[in-house]
């Protein structure tokens, strides 16, 4: 196993202990020996698991089975990862990680920027692929709808024409819907959960990817970026603060705001 083009690590020794009963998820690798070797980890993991190799077929199967988590190549024939992964967006909101050979930085950049919440280059060992969906995964999901009459009201936050809704993980700006990935609202949710401190890069790692996440902080940078285009088009930090070399700051939310 250890000769297959893209995987430092032999695929062995994966605890057991780790139930996935229930989650699905699609490999999209047109390497097949790669593809094998990731969906086999997977598996033994817990997931129902299901194998493409082109991208085309990926969004189709995506749209049918609602997979919840999508680990992407971003060579691919059909549609490259990063269409696939912009297709994926606009009715999915699984977790998505892309795997990729390339190590320029431009490509992670883009591969964020549409969507993906994580990256890995190749080779990479499959093992640290298992811990970077385990720490998404411990993530929570989108909200379900409206909450029974005898629940408290929802948790919503007023930062100019910017509302959150923190319960229903939902976000308006000037009365317009805008998605956000689940990475993208996390981030913000935990800045809005600090109003008016600077929050940190690593802080932010450790909240939103876990304190077991094994990666860079410039991950977040990129997600903030992405946030910053999504929440106020001037391109500025007037909402979304930062503070060089330390972090990020927001605005304090409106006195009227829900507590």
């Amino acid at each position: 196993m250890n000769s297959v083009p893209g995987v430092s690590a032999p695929a062995d020794g994966l605890p057991a202990d780790r139930p996935r009963a229930g989650l699905h998820a699609l490999v999209v690798e047109d390497e097949p020996d790669l593809a094998a070797i990731v969906g086999d980890y997977l598996r033994r993991a817990g997931f129902d698991v299901t194998v493409l190799h082109d991208g085309t077929q990926a969004v189709a199967s995506a749209q049918q089975h609602a997979p919840d988590v999508v680990v992407l190549d971003l060579g691919l024939p059909g549609l490259d990862g990063i269409e696939v992964c912009r297709r994926l967006r606009t009715f999915s909101d699984a977790y998505i990680v892309m795997l990729t050979a390339r190590a320029a930085e431009v490509d992670m950049l883009i591969g964020l920027s549409v969507g993906a919440d994580d990256y890995i280059l190749k080779p990479f060992s499959p093992r640290v692929l298992i811990a970077r969906i385990d720490a998404m995964l411990r993530r929570p999901r989108q909200a379900d709808a409206d909450p029974e009459p005898d629940e408290p009201p929802r948790r919503v936050r007023e930062l100019g024409p910017v509302i959150v809704d923190l319960d229903a993980r939902q976000v308006w700006v000037g009365g317009n819907h805008v998605h956000l990935t689940r990475t993208e609202f996390d981030i913000l949710a935990e800045l809005i959960r600090r109003p008016g401190v600077v929050v940190t890069r690593e802080h932010l790692m450790n909240t939103v990817w876990d304190s077991d996440w094994v990666g860079d902080t410039h991950v977040v940078d990129v997600h903030i970026g992405s946030l910053r285009r999504k929440l106020d088009d001037r391109g500025d930090d007037r909402l979304i603060e930062t503070v060089r070399g330390v972090g990020y700051r927001i605005d304090t939310p409106t006195p009227s705001s829900a507590r």
